[in-house]
């Protein structure tokens, strides 16, 4: 089950989250993840530095931050976009933003379907 997230509606979404991972790769296609604690402002996210990551970024700006459930089987926050390193700091500009779970995560057996509670029909 995904469920888009607007990216004005970004700051909403991380509201109840705690620190994320970003996750980059570097030009052999090797991702990597460091945690971050992003804060938001001006349409950007600003996180702490790190070696690895500014130089994936160098060869590959394409970046995913990855903020998981605050629930046990809660919906994992995805915001893919494009990120660039400084010394001071990492600024990932989003573009897109999901909030994503698996069906079977939902509050009690999947149903015929397959959407379980996730699922609401339109009328």
């Amino acid at each position: 089950m995904s469920i888009p997230v607007e990216i004005s509606a970004l700051d909403d979404a991380l509201a109840d989250r705690g620190p994320g991972y970003l996750l980059t790769a570097g030009a052999d296609g090797r991702v990597k993840a460091v945690t971050v604690e992003p804060t938001l402002a001006d349409g950007v996210l600003r996180c702490q530095p790190s070696r690895g990551s500014a130089g994936n970024l160098a060869a590959n700006p394409t970046a995913t931050l990855l903020f998981p459930p605050p629930v046990a089987r809660g919906y994992t926050l995805l915001v893919d976009g494009t990120a660039t390193a400084s010394d001071d700091d990492i600024v990932f500009t989003p573009a897109t933003a999901v909030l994503h779970r698996p069906a079977h995560h939902a509050d009690g057996p999947v149903e015929g379907d397959g959407c379980g509670h996730d699922c609401a029909p339109v009328e």
